[in-house]
């Protein structure tokens, strides 16, 4: 077991906007060493690939890279899950899962991220019929504070409470994730839609593809710059010539505005495997690091006009900040903790400039705007959290049952941190 001290590598997160106040960073290197570690440290976080933008996997104690642990996957085709270790990429599941003729139902835009950290962030892809990736999960492993290996599957207690779990109940090691036959599916980019007809008929436009996500600058609050539909190769038809008066792009398109497009996946409607189309980017490039900061608000499906609308009327506000906002749809779930618990939603994703004092002035204004819309944040972006522990059993009807679950599992607060307390936990 290799261990660091806190100015190793891995001590800031993905955007650089966070630097960790761990006092040592662990990498096990199986399930025994893991148990040591929690038997010998006060507080513990586990680290993935460290794509969230706020301090939920921050800690004053122990960090544990959960990478380090053995990689392993194993497909059960009877039961049609895949057995992964936790600290795993997307990216890196999926090839080999289309290998042997098997898909997940969706992915995140960035393949980069890790299980772990993208189920218990409630992290999302997009599609009216696609749930996020949280709700894929047929099982859970994970160890607790005391050490303690437990296995949640579908229809245990307390199962749909552990799957979104803020890294607050302990260290995920292993995931069961449910597996579809493998499929391929096409990307066409449409450029500048008119968004009042957008909201005269959303659902329309959401539906023209088995993913579909809007990309706004919000310099012209009218137009819609982007629209990308991703379209499984075997439904009927193909994509339409044109979306609502909006031409198909001519050429290859990044969501932002005069960047290249190289580190994109392809479109221009060309059929390619399932994990080469979902995410937005490539795996083979590295993201940007230190060049955006990003925070979402996803909102019940019924607001979702009325949520657009409302950011249209901020649009002089937010767009001085803002490099892209992406719009696109989550179907619902029945986890605890889940930003889809309980209803279709909305996404309303900002990717900002690296302004984190101006984007920190900006939220509140968001917020309030979104409030009376029932919104909720996306765990791992930034959010305001003054207020969180009074709002967050309002917008979570199993906020409270949570609350005890936590108790009963990690009863030391071995996992608590700052962003934890401040949430009410």
């Amino acid at each position: 077991m290799s261990i660091a001290g806190p100015t190793a590598a891995m001590t800031r997160n993905w955007a650089s906007n966070v630097v960790y106040g761990a006092a040592s960073v662990v990498a096990p290197g199986s399930l025994g060493e893991l148990a040591d570690v929690l038997g010998s440290a006060g507080r513990v976080k586990a680290l993935g690939s460290r794509h969230c933008f706020n301090t939920i996997a921050d800690t004053d104690g122990v960090h544990i890279v959960s990478s380090a642990l053995p990689a392993e996957m194993s497909i059960d085709s009877g039961r049609r899950v895949v057995r992964a270790s936790a600290g795993m990429r997307y990216g890196d599941v999926a090839p080999a899962l289309h290998r042997e003729g098997w898909a997940l139902a969706n992915l995140a835009s960035l393949p980069h991220i890790s299980l772990a950290g993208a189920v218990a962030t409630g992290t999302h892809g997009s599609g009216d019929a696609v749930g996020s990736l949280a709700s894929a999960v047929a099982g859970v492993e994970l160890m607790t504070a005391d050490g303690e290996v437990r296995t949640y599957r579908r229809g245990d207690a307390d199962f749909e409470g552990v799957i979104v779990s803020l890294g607050a109940l302990g260290i995920v090691t292993a995931l069961e994730l449910d597996l579809v036959p493998a499929f391929e599916v096409t990307q066409t980019v449409y450029e500048r839609l008119p968004l009042d007809a957008v909201l005269d008929d959303l659902d329309a436009v959401t539906g023209l593809g088995y993913s579909v996500s809007m990309f706004h600058t919000w310099r012209d609050p009218e137009v819609v710059d982007q629209l990308w539909v991703k379209r499984r190769a075997d439904a009927p038809g193909g994509p339409p010539e044109r979306v609502l008066g909006a031409a198909k792009a001519s050429g290859k398109r990044h969501p932002l505005p005069d960047v290249s497009a190289e580190s994109c996946t392809d479109q221009l409607g060309e059929p390619g495997e399932w994990y080469a189309r979902l995410p937005h980017f490539k795996l083979e490039f590295t993201p940007s690091n230190g060049e955006e900061l990003q925070s979402e608000f996803l909102v019940p499906r019924r607001n979702a006009v009325a949520a657009i609308a409302t950011m249209r009327d901020l649009a002089g506000r937010v767009a001085p900040l803002l490099q892209v906002c992406e719009l696109r749809t989550v179907a619902r779930d029945d986890l605890w903790l889940s930003p889809a618990y309980g209803t279709d939603v909305l996404g309303i994703h900002f990717t900002w400039k690296p302004d984190q004092p101006g984007v920190e002035l900006l939220l509140p204004l968001i917020e309030q705007a979104l409030e009376p819309l029932d919104a909720r944040p996306h765990w791992g972006k930034l959010f305001t959290l003054h207020g969180a522990e009074e709002r967050m059993p309002r917008l979570y009807p199993r906020w409270n049952d949570f609350v005890a679950l936590r108790e009963r599992l990690d009863p030391r607060g071995v996992f608590r941190n700052d962003y934890l307390t401040q949430l009410g936990l």
